[in-house]
């Protein structure tokens, strides 16, 4: 499995002073030295922690490959096909969230994602679709065109260590398999850390694990270096 990392959240401790530092920048440069596959940052449409000047910064200095989280909008559309990261991930979004809250409702809306999916790919951008686990946010992934599904490891995230555990992981695993069976790479990510990471491999043929919150954590006392290091070594 690959490493890639959010940024997101050194933007947000940023935002919380209205200064420039730290830089996003600047932790973008430290994870493509500890040689991770991607740098993931979610321009926001509100904006509160990624800046438009980031995410152009990111993409132009640095040469390992950018995804750019972005919801399901014209303007988001536009400034991919603008920056033309190496990849983007459709995600839901809502202005009262603290952060992404389940999956992308594909099946729910079909004909408007396949429709926004074929400009990016057609721009040489790969795409991928932020889902839950279930059969049938899989099933109406492969059909809209995108190359990859992430997976939404929230709920088995926050169900580690309890009896719901298993029940939450098998989602993922049997997800992984049709998606798989279906044609799609397989990513995933949200609430992952440095004790629940280690499930992930059981699950065989991920691609990538997309990664933030815990890092950043983590990086406030062992420095950012540091922390993707032990991740990477977990995920190995």
């Amino acid at each position: 499995m690959l490493l890639g990392v959010n940024i997101d959240h050194v933007a947000t401790i940023r935002n919380a002073r209205g200064g420039v530092e730290p830089q996003p920048i600047e932790a973008g440069k430290i994870c493509e030295k500890v040689g991770v596959s991607s740098i993931t940052t979610h321009l926001r449409e509100d904006r509160r922690h990624i800046k438009d000047d980031d995410v152009e910064r990111i993409s132009k200095e640095l040469k390992t490959p950018l995804n750019l989280e972005m919801a399901v909008t014209d303007e988001m559309q536009e400034i991919a096909l603008r920056i033309k990261p190496h990849s983007v991930c459709l995600v839901p979004e809502k202005r009262q969230e603290v952060t992404t809250e389940g999956g992308l409702d594909v099946a729910g809306q079909l004909d408007k994602i396949t429709k926004f999916v074929q400009p990016l790919k057609n721009a040489g951008i790969e795409v991928s679709l932020f889902i839950d686990p279930s059969k049938e946010q899989v099933e109406a992934s492969a059909k809209t065109g995108a190359q990859f599904i992430e997976l939404h490891t929230g709920s088995y995230a926050n169900a580690f260590g309890t009896e719901n555990e298993e029940t939450e992981f098998l989602k993922l695993k049997n997800s992984a398999k049709l998606g798989q069976e279906l044609g799609l790479k397989v990513n995933a990510g949200h609430g992952l850390d440095y004790k629940n990471v280690t499930r992930m491999h059981e699950i065989q043929g991920l691609y990538e694990l997309n990664i933030g919150h815990s890092i950043i954590s983590r990086a406030i006392f062992s420095g950012l270096e540091e922390a993707v290091t032990q991740m990477k070594e977990l995920i190995k």
